[in-house]
């Protein structure tokens, strides 16, 4: 109990030791801070003195600055004033001296005004003058000619349309013997070294093919018993089967030429296997098209190799191999269309012009003519057709369209193939023509030429590669003769189909007779 009033007591005077300790801290602060504070209180008041000294020195130093702007300004005013009241002066001065000059060429311009309204009542009056003495002058001439005006005006017309129509003959006649004596020379130059060049052989195509046969008894085993074995033959194939008097052979006709190889080769196959009967005539028929379908593909690869060129889309190459068995007027589709691709590229060669691109429109030109009894439409239309389809370049299809003038060719190579395709067309031996096509074409070149006026009567000769024009002298002059001939050769051009050209001979013949007695 004691220990414990003895701490108790200790911890009362400690805890009393730390109050007193704490107030005189306290007092001792606040002794420092009232001392502080007085002497910032002295420096306050020195600085807010010594601050209004020098406001008041900025004050009188503002109040001169603006007192000499003021008058500098001043003094800027006026004399910006002198300046433009001297401007003004100036320009007043100015305004006088005009309105003066203006006066003076206002009187000057009356003057001329009232000279210029008397010269034209002069000339008015010189005008009628002029006039009456130009009718009087008028109706002399009309009396001492004994034509009226529109009279002398009509002869005087017709003068002139005749001088004009002579100079106009003359010159054409002139120019065009020119032109063709210069674009002859190098046109039969560049076809002529183009010809020789290219040399084809021409084998003219038939709508038959002969089979030989190794004896006549195979003709029986042909026909079959109750002529089975040549109905399945000719059902399968399209193809009819000729079995006549001729010895050991058998003719195969029919117009379509794919038909026609499938049924010679099916039939040397089953002479060779000597069995012949239905279910055999089937398998040898499948082999035989088979065949065909290789060698067409075939076909069209070694024109393409032939040609050198290269990049044609297969289904095109196919295409061409399936004009290996298409003919035209008698002449092989391919053999033509390879041929126009060599004469395309020698005539380039020589022209300076793209030779790989020559051949390829060339070659291309008549592709058309592969598709034209399957699908509707002129083999032209169906090859641009084909073409375009098969991403070929505008100067191929513009060449394919233009080769027989249906559209105009844009391009110097289209020009080139309507030339090789017409050489090639042109070539003795290289085609024929029915009688009736024959007889038609010399039929519209003779009705061509009678349908102008003055033409008497017109002959078609030399197997239409010329036409002989009869016109009546009276009606037709010799200036008119060089015009009709142009007219008639060039509605030919424009409404016939024809390899080569047609020569066109206008002839005018007067005959006087008189008898002495």
């Amino acid at each position: 109990m004691p220990d414990t009033i003895y701490m108790i007591i200790t911890v009362v005077i400690f805890a009393v030791c730390i109050l007193i300790t704490w107030f005189a801290a306290i007092a001792y602060r606040k002794k420092v801070y009232e001392s502080k504070i007085g002497s910032a209180e002295e420096k306050s008041r020195e600085i807010i003195d010594e601050a209004l000294k020098v406001a008041e020195t900025k004050k009188r130093e503002a109040l001169l600055e603006a007192k000499e702007e003021s008058l500098r300004t001043k003094n800027e005013a006026e004399r910006e004033a002198k300046e433009r009241r001297a401007e003004v002066q100036r320009m007043e001065r100015r305004v006088m001296n005009r309105e003066e000059n203006l006066d003076k060429k206002s009187e000057a311009l009356e003057k001329k005004e009232a000279s210029l309204a008397a010269k034209e009542e002069s000339l008015a009056a010189r005008k009628r003058e002029t006039e009456e003495i130009y009718q009087k002058e008028l109706q002399e001439l009309e009396r001492i000619s004994g034509f009226t005006s529109e009279q002398a005006k009509e002869y005087l017309l017709k003068s002139v349309e005749d001088d004009v129509k002579h100079d106009t003959a003359r010159m054409i006649k002139d120019l065009e013997n020119q032109a063709k004596e210069e674009a002859g020379k190098r046109a039969k130059e560049y076809v002529v070294n183009a010809i020789q060049k290219c040399a084809a052989d021409h084998v003219t195509e038939s709508t038959i093919s002969v089979v030989p046969l190794p004896n006549d008894e195979m003709k029986g085993r042909i026909i079959g018993r109750e002529g089975r074995n040549i109905r399945t033959l000719e059902t399968l194939t399209g193809v009819d089967l000729i079995i006549d008097d001729t010895p050991e052979a058998v003719i195969l006709s029919g117009f379509d030429p794919i038909r026609r190889e499938i049924a010679r080769i099916a039939l040397e196959k089953l002479i060779v296997d000597g069995r012949i009967h239905p279910a055999r005539i089937e398998e040898m028929v499948e082999k035989a098209k088979k065949e065909v379908e290789t060698m067409i593909r075939e076909e069209g690869e070694s024109a393409v190799m032939e040609v050198g060129i290269h990049g044609i889309h297969p289904e095109l190459v196919k295409l061409l191999g399936k004009m290996r068995f298409r003919t035209s007027y008698g002449q092989n589709a391919l053999k033509h269309s390879v041929e126009v691709a060599h004469l395309s590229g020698l005539l380039a060669s020589e022209l300076g012009l793209d030779v790989r691109l020559a051949k390829r429109a060339g070659l291309l030109h008549d592709i058309g003519k592969a598709v034209d009894h399957e699908m509707e439409g002129s083999h032209i239309q169906l090859g641009a057709m084909l073409c375009r389809k098969y991403k070929e370049s505008a100067v191929v299809i513009n060449a394919v369209e233009a080769h027989h003038g249906d559209v105009e060719p844009e391009t110097l190579i289209a020009c080139i193939v309507q030339a090789a395709d017409t050489i090639s067309a042109a070539r003795p031996g290289a085609r024929r023509e029915t009688l009736e096509t024959y007889t038609n074409r010399l039929k519209q070149l003779e009705d061509i030429a009678n349908a102008y006026k003055g033409v008497d009567k017109s002959f078609a000769i030399q197997a239409g590669r010329e036409i002989r024009v009869m016109v009546v002298p009276e009606q037709v002059s010799d200036d008119d003769m060089v015009l009709l001939a142009r007219k008639i050769s060039k509605q030919i051009e424009e409404e016939l189909e024809y390899p080569g050209q047609i020569k066109v001979n206008v002839i005018r013949e007067s005959r006087v007779t008189d008898y002495a007695k």
